[in-house]
């Protein structure tokens, strides 16, 4: 192995140099020093970001355990563009509450420790590595529910998502285990070559998909999320709303489509089912909703089942459409979390009907939200309108029109839901609405490439060619 060749890890070489300086900063700097933390992270992780965009060949490492192409190294700036932003809007909280709590430098390594092991996880090229990444993404996660210590909602939180994390990785590396029966392999390629339709192979196949449905938050095992997103802190609550999601949505993706393809017959039954029971139920419970973490988390789960219409066109239309949408679902949903953490923060208020009278107060905060929330419902020219399109071009490429009527019926009870939140900003007064504040300069960034991100990319479609045309090395 040369340098050429470590050169493939870029990003999690760049990320666990990242947090070994973190480690030293933390060790050698004194109390006053310690304030500055949060500045230095964003600006080594921003650094790490603009780097990740450089070209990066494609090739594998350690006889196929790791891998990568241009798809890859596009989704994984993507990843690092959405918990830039994060950071950028958590900055603010870690500053007022977490920094007093001299548990400032362990939130951040915890993030990103659990970035690196989404790298590797999608980086995979055999299940051994796959595992080894689920765990690391997903054990600092746990920490990171259960951060506010003061408040039992979040201890709460946390000990329910590490005992639903725990049942879905034992159910995952079950169903790993009956696919080694079956193949004599844990290497995708090979495994790919000699699975076949049988009834161990199908068994192992449903039990590996269970854990990581329950990662994706699709129906039946979406039942922690609500009570974890509201549990967890918001900056929490939203990375596993987007980024955790989104790439366990690209493991899949790859799994599906290279590894499971002689099983198509039998998942695309599975994807279709699993997919509009995520619409309806993440739909129906969000439209019950009053506390915005709550409302977010089923918002997100019918986000999920959407993202499912891609997995019915598993050819390159499909992986370039999933692709899209994962990065487009990243800008509008930290956009509406953006917002709620900065009211959050300035008035510790979280819930719907707090938001009466918001735009006469804070019209900015009320338009950002508006822009973000009519992208998750697909309103056009917003981005959100172009990622569920291409969904629904996805699985008509296959015949499947029912689905996409479902879809469509979906997304207007889910407009109708997001004007709810609308309504109450712009409509409704209240004589006791949250007092004009200003954010302050990190929060505004984050907001900003947020907005933009959601207008750019529905505006300048240049960006889903370059998906498709790289789509091709997948």
């Amino acid at each position: 192995m040369d340098w050429k060749s470590l050169l493939l890890m870029r990003y999690e070489l760049g990320l666990l140099a990242i947090v070994l300086l973190l480690i030293i900063f933390e060790i050698f700097s004194s109390k006053k020093q310690k304030e500055n933390l949060i500045s230095f992270a964003i600006i080594l992780f921003a650094i790490h970001t603009l780097i990740g965009f450089l070209p990066l060949d494609k090739g594998e490492l350690f006889g196929g355990m790791f891998n990568t192409n241009a798809l890859l190294h596009f989704f994984k700036g993507t990843l690092n563009v959405g918990v830039l932003i994060l950071l950028l809007q958590s900055a603010d909280w870690l500053k007022d509450t977490i920094v007093q709590q001299k548990k400032s430098t362990e939130f951040i390594m915890l993030l990103f420790s659990s970035l690196l092991g989404m790298y590797f996880m999608i980086s995979s090229g055999d299940f051994l590595m796959f595992y080894i990444g689920l765990e690391l993404a997903t054990l600092p996660v746990a920490a990171l529910v259960a951060y506010e210590t003061s408040k039992r909602i979040s201890a709460e939180a946390g000990v329910k998502f590490i005992l639903s994390s725990a049942l879905a990785s034992g159910t995952a590396i079950f169903g790993i285990s009956l696919l080694y029966a079956t193949t004599g392999s844990i290497y995708f390629d090979v495994i790919a070559d000699v699975l076949t339709i049988s009834n161990l192979s199908v068994l192992g196949f449903i039990f590996f998909f269970m854990g990581l449905a329950f990662k994706i938050s699709l129906v039946p095992f979406h039942f922690w999320t609500a009570d974890v997103y509201q549990g967890a802190p918001i900056s929490v609550a939203s990375y596993l709303s987007v980024i955790s999601k989104g790439a366990a949505v690209m493991i899949l993706m790859i799994i599906l489509f290279t590894v499971m393809k002689p099983l198509f017959p039998i998942w695309t039954k599975i994807i279709y089912i699993v997919a509009i029971a995520t619409m309806f139920i993440g739909n129906l419970f969000a439209l019950r909703q009053q506390n915005m973490k709550r409302f977010l988390a089923f918002s997100s789960v019918a986000q999920a089942g959407f993202i499912l219409l891609g997995f019915l066109s598993y050819d390159q239309l499909g992986t370039a459409t999933i692709v899209f949408f994962v990065a487009v679902y990243i800008f509008s949903n930290l956009g509406a979390f953006g917002v709620v953490q900065a009211i959050s923060t300035a008035s510790n208020k979280e819930n719907i009907d707090d938001y009466e009278g918001l735009y006469r107060t804070n019209p900015k905060l009320s338009l950002l939200m508006m822009l973000a929330l009519f992208s998750l419902a697909g309103i056009p020219p917003l981005a959100g309108f172009f990622g569920k399109f291409f969904l629904y071009a996805a699985a008509a490429s296959k015949g499947y029109y029912v689905m996409v009527f479902i879809a469509v019926v979906n997304a207007t009870i889910s407009l109708y839901y997001y004007l709810i939140v609308v309504r109450a900003m712009f409509l409704r007064k209240n004589p006791n609405a949250i007092p004009y504040f200003k954010s302050r300069p990190y929060m505004r960034l984050g907001l900003i490439i947020a907005a933009v991100g959601i207008l750019m990319a529905g505006l300048y479609s240049p960006l889903y060619n370059y998906i498709f045309s790289i789509s091709s090395s997948f």
